[in-house]
């Protein structure tokens, strides 16, 4: 089988059980900023702490033993793009929170049954696609991406500090105490799906990591006699990402007859996603069919699926790409990102809260607020 086939294939696997976990543990980033701001639950929040921990030292430890080269992803770039790290995260982090979910949680919740998130997809991944070459790709280029620092090693740790080798310590110094913070709750310790969620979704990540960046690595490519990252939208080292993936995969979709596209690695794991969701959720009677409840309900998820495609698109990431894939780099951008994108979430929570509080309406417990999401 041709390489090219092999690294989507890999990664259909890989986001299959992906899906499957997230469907099953109902893990969602807006869900755990939420379960924690609102009710305290910090259940689901160290579920995707775990994730990162164990997503960093699997990462830094394939580039310790020189089976992958992260300086190679799009995370470490010389040019350290600050604001648009800031604005694009704050963007996403309002966006998911509306769209009661990140790309991820929608293609999670779509194998479940539940409409909204079709048009949510569909929005995002139009959006997404116009700030990438299209309409608003312009004010990304030009406003926001020229706005920057240059960082002639590269932005990761390691190239910062000028310690290659470095980054198995700097993972292992920040990864272990998150850690041992998670296994810290009894109750997180005895989740079977908290604890292995976490754990396995981190994995998936690193598997990524190795599929893109060992296995579809090509040392001299017989035409051009250059090196060659084999089945990748950016031609370089990936993992999961669920924003960028979702306009290649629109484009894919509108071009079928141009020969010149193919279905990548990130076109793939959407499949993937969906798929493994879909699947868990008819074997286990979760598969219900929802939809928009009022026209305020359709207004929101809209807002939120805009926000989304093109935060996600300028930010180079979403809440897994780069909240849990980039910062297993060791990114400044990718952790950049991440804290905008909490910061949009829990003011929107905030919000939403009040809004809701100011006319009597409850609260859902955290319990039921989990499963429901």
């Amino acid at each position: 089988m041709n390489l090219a086939d092999v690294v989507p294939l890999l990664g259909f696997a890989l986001a299959f059980v992906f899906g499957a976990i997230s469907q099953r543990t109902s893990f969602c980033t807006m869900g755990a900023f939420s379960d924690a701001v609102t009710f305290g639950d910090l259940g689901r929040l160290r579920m995707y702490v775990l994730a990162m921990a164990v997503a960093m030292l699997g990462a830094q430890g394939l580039q310790y033993a020189g089976s992958v080269d992260l300086q190679q992803s799009i995370y470490a770039g010389s040019r350290f793009l600050w604001l648009a790290h800031a604005v694009g995260g704050l963007l996403f982090g309002v966006g998911m929170t509306l769209a009661s979910g990140c790309g991820a949680r929608n293609l999670v919740r779509l194998g479940g049954g539940n409409l909204k998130s079709l048009m949510v997809l569909g929005v995002m991944s139009v959006t997404a696609y116009a700030t990438l070459r299209g309409l608003l790709a312009p004010l990304r280029v030009h406003a926001i991406e020229a706005v920057y620092i240059s960082l002639p090693s590269g932005q990761t740790l390691p190239s910062v500090l000028g310690w290659a080798q470095s980054g198995m310590v700097i993972s292992a110094v920040v990864a272990l105490p998150v850690i041992l913070w998670c296994l810290s709750a009894r109750s997180f310790r005895t989740s079977a799906d908290l604890l292995f969620g976490g754990a396995i979704i981190g994995l998936l990540v690193v598997g990524g990591w190795y599929v893109t960046g060992h296995m579809g690595f090509v040392p001299e490519d017989p035409d051009t006699l250059e090196a060659l990252y084999v089945g990748t939208n950016t031609h370089r080292p990936e993992s999961l990402t669920f924003v960028a993936p979702m306009a290649f995969g629109l484009e894919w979709l509108t071009l079928w007859t141009d020969g010149s596209r193919h279905i990548t690695f990130g076109i793939a794991a959407m499949a993937g996603t969906l798929s493994g969701a879909a699947v868990h959720a008819w074997m286990t009677g979760r598969f219900r069919w929802e939809m928009f409840t009022s026209p305020g309900d359709v207004a929101r998820h809209l807002v939120g699926a805009v926000l989304m495609g093109f935060g996600g698109v300028t930010a180079l990431g979403c809440s897994i790409g780069q909240g849990i894939t980039g910062l297993s780099t060791l990114s400044l951008g990718a952790a950049v990102t991440l804290v905008f994108v909490a910061v949009g979430c829990i003011l929107t929570l905030k919000i939403v809260a009040w809004r809701l509080e100011s006319r009597g309406v409850a609260l859902v417990s955290p319990g039921t607020h989990s499963h429901q999401r």
